[in-house]
Parts: structure tokens; sequence; C-alpha cells
């Protein structure tokens, strides 16, 4: 080998180390952050000069099957997330058995105060007890309601906020498919323009699961996994409109509340075949126009029920057919056609309540009685309790088709929460587990810090080498021109 030759490998050697070891120090540095993906540097012999290295660029390592995979499982986890916390939070509203403010509790006080009072109806403290209980009862339904009613404007929000984002996020990856394919013509590296791009599709997954369609000069399209086009050359305009408040009577199908729509055409956001499916976004579609309807509804068959128990005048003879009973809607008679929201309105009675200018005695000697009678009369006390414990078929709802008592209604009502929230936390459960499983194998075959050191040090004792040589070199043109 010439000295020039000598000379030349050892030149590029080292321009190949100090290349190497620089990839090395990125992927070390970013090696938690996200989307990075590990770069390795190419290296080819250099054919034209007939020796040394030739470095082609850096190549950005990526498994595209892993990473959609990976994706696929995140936004199965995140919908399943989204649909089990309103469960549980729904839950939390109609209260478990063990909270002394649950339906069924409050259900079970009325009916002990009842019994208490029918014992001793002369006793005013029961009788206001009674009215305590049943203004208890009627206060944690429509505190249910209004609960209810907050999950629901929640998830209206929350679709706004996801299609302000999407919007935004579609843009930047639009811009930055263009830059990519500027810099790419030019002949510099991509790698750090691809990152952010991917960090970028990772946000969009989080709303909606996104497919990824390569087009030239590294550029990409994106699809949703149910077909909708969210970016191809130009990024789609998805449009909603967020409701100030979603009150119960309020729905898409009515249009009080906004669809969505991409470039200007609306799409379904409901089921399997829905354009959105799987993904958070369709989640709060799901809660705001399906499962928070279906407990609205439920939770007003419990209302209409109590009313219905009580406003029946073979219970209390003092009413007329048109007369509010007990618990009334906003105070009035209770209309079966303005059942929508009903429990968000619920009330006792004021006529019984001493706190609303009411007598508590109304209840022994009737809501409409002209006066108190008998004292020792409790008639219409065994009446009440009688109607509150007798099983029935309730006139709406879906808490089942066969007979109930008022408690056995709320008690219907958890059990249906109950088990929604269990399923759902399963599903969440499992569909975590998979999206970390993939994780923890798209994180293996990404950065491995201690692999890098080891290549470092090999790196190192390459350039040592080829340093080495050049100093050589060196030593020998000096001895050469002494000659």
């Amino acid at each position: 080998m010439t000295i020039s030759a000598a000379f030349s490998n050892a030149l590029s050697g080292l321009t190949a180390s100090g290349r190497a070891s620089g990839v090395i120090s990125d992927n070390i540095a970013n090696a938690l952050t996200p989307g990075y993906a590990k770069r390795s540097l190419e290296l080819t012999s250099n054919a034209t000069a007939g020796q040394g290295v030739r470095v082609l660029g850096v190549v950005r390592r990526t498994d595209p099957v892993l990473t959609d995979n990976r994706r696929s499982a995140e936004a199965m986890s995140l919908n399943a997330d989204n649909l089990a916390r309103f469960h549980a939070d729904f839950g939390a509203l109609i209260g478990p058995s063990d909270n002394p403010g649950a339906l069924t509790n409050r259900v079970a006080e009325l009916e002990a105060s009842l019994i208490t009072a029918a014992s001793n109806p002369s006793a005013p403290s029961r009788l206001d007890a009674t009215v305590n209980a049943a203004k208890d009862l009627a206060q944690s339904i429509r505190s249910a309601g209004t609960g209810l009613r907050d999950l629901r404007t929640r998830a209206d929000r929350n679709i706004g906020q996801q299609v302000d984002n999407l919007n935004g996020t579609l843009q930047d990856i639009e811009a930055l498919n263009a830059r990519i394919r500027r810099v790419e013509l030019s002949g510099a590296n991509t790698a750090s323009l691809l990152d952010q791009r991917q960090q970028l599709v990772d946000q969009v997954n989080t709303i909606i699961p996104v497919k990824i369609a390569a087009r030239d000069h590294s550029r990409i399209a994106l699809y949703s996994e149910g077909g909708a086009i969210l970016l191809d050359g130009s990024a789609a305009t998805l449009s909603f409109t967020t409701a100030a408040s979603a009150e119960p009577h309020m729905t898409h199908a009515n249009g009080l509340l906004s669809g969505l729509e991409i470039n200007g055409m609306a799409i379904r956001t409901e089921g399997g075949s829905s354009p959105i499916r799987g993904s958070t976004l369709a989640a709060n579609f799901q809660i705001r126009d399906e499962l928070a309807v279906e407990a609205q509804q439920n939770l007003d068959a419990l209302a209409r029920d109590l009313i219905d128990r009580f406003a029946d005048p073979a219970v209390d003879p003092t009413l007329a057919a048109t007369d509010p009973g007990l618990f009334t809607d906003a105070g009035a008679a209770f209309l079966p056609a303005n059942e929508v929201g009903l429990s968000n309105r619920l009330a006792l009675n004021a006529v019984v309540d001493p706190s609303q200018g009411g007598d508590s005695w109304r209840l022994r000697d009737g809501l409409n009685a002209a006066g108190s009678g008998a004292q020792g009369d409790a008639a219409l006390l065994k009446a009440m309790s009688a109607a509150l414990t007798d099983p029935r078929t309730l006139a709406s709802g879906n808490l089942g088709t066969g007979v109930m008592t008022a408690g056995g209604a709320a008690t219907a009502m958890l059990s249906i929460t109950s088990q929604a929230t269990a399923e759902t936390e399963q599903r969440a459960s499992f569909a975590s587990a998979t999206f970390t499983e993939f994780q923890r194998i798209e994180q293996e075959i990404g950065v491995d810090t201690d692999a890098e050191l080891q290549s470092l040090m090999q790196i190192e004792q390459a350039y040592a080498a080829n340093a080495r040589v050049l100093e050589v070199v060196g030593t020998l043109m000096d001895t050469l021109l002494r000659i």
C-alpha cells in the first residue's frame, strides 16, 4: 500500500468515525424523546477513489408495521378509557350502596321514615323527618340529573377541543410534508423533520386512529381507520359547533346539538361503520348521544315512577286527577309529554315542606286537606308506605320489564350502571395492557443506550487507529523529505 493510499484510507476512516460518533450521541441524547427514531450511519467502499470508505448518509430506522399496531392499540385504549370513565362518573352520581347519599339508600330512608311516622302520626318530629327524607330523595335524583347533564356537556366540549386540535395538527403535518419534500430534493438530511412529523401523527392518532399511505419524496397521506381522508396533499377541515350546555332535551337528531363534518360533508359518528370509529372522538360522541341519553331516560323513569306512586287519588283521596302529589315536576303536576329531563326538575310538593311555608301534618291528613284532622289517623301514611313498596311496572325507561318497588327500580339502575362500569373497565384494562406491550416492543427496537455506548467505544478505537495511521504517515513523509 502506498503512503497516499494509507493517508486516504485513514482520513476517510476519521471522517466516518466522526460522523458515527455524532449519530450515536444523538441517539443516546434522544433515547426518551417522543417520536425519535434510531439513526445509523450508512457506509460503503469509496469506489470512486478506489480506497477508504464513503458516508452515504444517516438512515432513520423504523418499523412501520409495528408503529401502526402500536397506534391502533393506543387509540383503542384511549377509547375504552373514555367510556369507562363516563360509567364510573355516572355511578358516582347515583351513589354506590355503601354511600349514605345513594339513591337506593335515600329510597330506603323514605320508606323507613313513613313507617316510623305511621307508628305515631301525632308526633310532628316524625312527620318532619319524613318530609326531610322525601326532600333528600328528590335532591339526590335532581343532583344526579344535573351531574349527568354536566357529563354530557363535558363530552360536547371535548369534541369541540379535539376538532380544533385536529385541524391545527393536520395543517402542521401538511406544512411538514412540503418542507420534507424541499429538504429531500436539496439533498439534506430529513430525519429530524420525520421525527417531528411522526410526533404530530401520533397526536392525531390519540383523537382519530389513522393509517398512513406513502407518497413521493417522503410525503404521507393520512386516513382514518374508518376510511375518512384526513390528509392527502392538503389537510381536511373538520367542523363542529360546541353547545353552551347539553340540556336533556337537546340531541343531534333534533338539531339542537352539532354533528361532525369533514370538508363540509356530514359523517356518521356512531356505529361500526363510522369513519371515526374506535377513537376518543367517537367515544365522546357515544357518551353525548347514546350513553348519557339512555342514562337520562332511566333517571327520568325513576323520577316519574316516584311521582306516579304518590299522585294517585287512591293513595291520597284529597288529590284530584290533575293535582300534583308528594313529588312534583318543578312544583307542578307531571305531564307524560314532558318526561325528558324530569329528574332534573323533580321537587317535593311545597305544601308539606315547612321550610317553604307548608305543613308536615298534610302527610297525615292529605296534601289538599282543608285543615288538620285526627292526629292519631295513620291511614294516609300507611297508604303512602304501601305505594312506595308496591310492585309495579315502570311506565318508561330501560330498567327492566318486570314489576318493581321504588327501591327495586333504584337498585336496578345501580345494578345496570355497576355492570356497565365493570365491563368497560375490563375492556379498558385489556386495551391498556395491549398498548403497553406494543409500546415495549417498539422501544426494544428503538435506541438501546447500552448498545450505543458499546458502539461508541468501538468508534473511539477506530478513530484512534486511524489517527495513529495518519501520525505514522506524517512521520514517514517527514523522513522522506529529510533524505
